[in-house]
């Protein structure tokens, strides 16, 4: 069932929305009434909930697919479906009870395809004279049906049918009814010791279609087959050509989907799986991670290059050292900015830690670029760290400040899509703003720490004997004499 929401601009805030409300009398309608998607997915999974008969799950069809339309696919693969329907349905269960993070959880494999299987006694028929391809095609065409057995012309309309058969729906739907079908012979005595509970003593006949004798016995079809009602998979789902059964679930407001996904996986290990099977996440949980993974040395790479250019701009080995890594000291407040605008880490967040750094990074430039200069012309390290902090106050400010105010209409941008693109915007401008007094404080702190340790450094070769280094390369800027 597809149900579609209300215009966006007529259920979130808006300035238009506001300014009509102005127009009308009526300030308050832009904040009456509202409601998000989530919202409505919530009160459609309490009325569900409420026909446990059902097995039904509430998803969002988005535009960008990666596998089922779901937050987490959790699949089985292995040899046996009967295994795989035992095992993810265990599987199943225990997720809906234990993972209150985790809802419209179900299974993909399911046994609910009805079968009736007809097992031949082969001897029965061989003393019978029965053949097997006999009792086949009689069930071929009696319950399966045959779309060409003749063709019929009809000559006021100038046209060819095809003239299909098969018995009616109420002689084919019950195996008691299939039964009573009678299949030829070639043992007319064996048929009649067979038939003892037919009241006719001589063995049924179809004159004009026999052998030389121009006749076929006949007998019925339960002296030779008997039926089974079993069920089997409507569907079988394969994944690198094994056999696979998916585990789906949609996240649940307020927890992380990886986190989710590791839960999944260690009650999966805590069932125990059986020897020939394995379990994996795919879909759109299995690109987040790979995203992740693939943000990780995407951080690592981008630290490696931005020492490289610091290191040959500045001709210093430390100097690079105290700009990076007051980097790190924006990441907790990006995160903390993303939990206290409601957003997540997602695609968009994850760039905007990389934009975080770009503008931390520019402020520490700027203070340890100008205290050495400072100490070049001649100026004590700890003046040179006090009047260079000074100084480069008005621009740090002014650069941030203009940061801000340019992510500001990302940040309150309401119109379709905006909420994916909000997470940036609440990163970056959280975290600037929030990391923007303690880099202030924290730089001078690391160059002071960092600059004592390579005077430190230089000391100690001195006296060991060794060459010491030159103090461009390793060590504070020298003085003018």
């Amino acid at each position: 069932m597809y149900v579609r929401l209300d215009d966006l601009e007529g259920r979130v805030f808006s300035f238009e929305r506001l300014f009509r409300g102005l127009l009308n009398g009526d300030p308050m309608e832009a904040f009456r009434g509202n409601y998000n998607q989530r919202d409505k997915m919530r009160e459609v999974r309490s009325i569900i909930a409420s026909y446990p008969e059902l097995r039904a799950s509430v998803r969002n069809l988005t535009s960008f697919r990666q596998g089922a339309p779901v937050d987490l696919d959790f699949v089985v693969t292995g040899p046996d479906l009967l295994e795989l329907a035992k095992f993810t349905d265990t599987l199943r269960d225990r997720v809906a009870k234990e993972l209150p993070g985790l809802v419209d959880v179900d299974s993909t494999l399911r046994m609910d395809k009805p079968n009736l299987l007809a097992h031949i006694d082969r001897q029965r028929a061989a003393a019978l004279g029965v053949d097997v391809r006999e009792i086949a095609d009689t069930l071929r065409i009696a319950v399966g049906g045959d779309d060409r057995v003749s063709r019929y012309y009809d000559s006021q309309a100038d046209d060819a049918y095809d003239v299909e058969l098969r018995l009616r729906g109420v002689d084919r739907g019950d195996p008691r009814d299939i039964s009573q079908l009678y299949v030829r012979t070639d043992n007319p005595r064996a048929v009649n010791a067979a038939n003892r509970t037919t009241p006719a003593p001589e063995p049924t006949l179809i004159p004009g279609l026999g052998h030389e004798s121009g006749a076929f016995p006949l007998t019925r079809l339960d002296n030779v087959v008997s039926f089974e009602e079993t069920y089997s998979p409507s569907r079988i789902d394969r994944l690198d050509r094994l056999r696979m059964a998916a585990v789906r679930a949609n996240l649940a407001p307020g927890y992380a989907l990886a986190e989710q996904a590791r839960l999944v996986q260690e009650i999966a290990v805590d069932m125990g799986l059986p020897p020939g099977y394995s379990t994996r996440v795919v879909g759109g949980a299995r690109e987040l991670q790979n995203t992740l993974d693939e943000f990780l040395w995407t951080c690592a790479l981008s630290f490696v290059c931005m020492y490289i250019v610091l290191a040959a701009q500045y001709e210093h080995l430390v100097h690079p050292l105290t700009i990076l890594i007051s980097l790190p000291i924006a990441i907790p407040f990006g995160l903390f900015s993303l939990w206290l605008g409601g957003e997540s880490l997602n695609l968009y967040s994850a760039l905007g830690i990389l934009v975080l750094f770009g503008m931390v990074k520019k402020a520490s430039i700027l203070q340890v670029d100008h205290i050495n200069q400072l100490r070049a012309e001649g100026l004590p390290r700890g003046e040179a760290i006090m009047q260079g902090n000074r100084n480069r106050l008005r621009p740090i400010l002014m650069t941030a400040v203009a940061f801000v105010a340019g992510m500001f209409p990302l940040l309150i941008a309401t119109g379709p899509g905006a909420e994916e693109r909000r997470s940036i915007a609440v990163l970056v401008v959280g975290g600037q703003s929030l990391s923007l007094l303690l880099t202030l404080l924290a730089v001078p702190v690391i160059y002071s720490l960092l600059d004592d340790l390579s005077e430190f450094v230089v000391r100690r070769r001195a006296t060991s004997g060794a060459t010491p280094p030159s103090t461009a390369i390793l060590g504070a800027n020298p003085a003018p004499v």
